[in-house]
């Protein structure tokens, strides 16, 4: 099997379906592309790191937020509360290492996003983390996204 072949279509249809759904129910799509470039940063995948930075890039994100992003929790006034929460929420559900997602993580999270968002972006967040596991593990390398 070629390992760079993406995956069945009926698969990938699926996991679209739910990033666009996780997405919408969000709302702010500059917001969405940070947790999903925070997520590939850690996952260290590359293919999702092209293709969610040139998507910040064209709903308006500047430069120096998208090269701080992996520093965010030393840079306060660069990013919001929402957007901090949702980034603490990001990394937590994404390294597990330490077992479950710490409790003030997540209350945080709950004091800045209503119900359905914060639904939505746990939604997002396990979305972003499944697509960097199928990309890692396939060798999808970076530059061949198409919209």
């Amino acid at each position: 099997m070629n390992r760079t072949q993406l995956l069945d279509p009926e698969v990938g249809r699926a996991m679209s379906a739910l990033s666009a759904a996780a997405k919408r129910g969000l709302g702010d799509p500059v917001l969405a592309e940070l947790v999903m470039i925070r997520a590939s940063q850690i996952n260290h995948c590359a293919f999702c790191l092209d293709m969610h930075l040139g998507l910040a890039r064209k709903n308006g994100e500047s430069e120096d937020r998208i090269q701080l992003l992996a520093a965010w929790e030393e840079t306060e006034d660069l990013y919001s509360e929402r957007e901090r929460a949702a980034l603490a929420l990001t990394e937590a559900i994404t390294v597990l290492t330490e077992g479950f997602v710490p409790d003030e993580v997540y209350d945080s999270a709950a004091k800045v996003f209503d119900e359905s968002e914060l639904a939505h972006l746990v939604g997002l967040i396990t979305v972003i983390n499944g697509w960097n596991r199928i990309m890692v593990s396939r060798r999808i390398p970076p530059g061949g996204y198409q919209p």
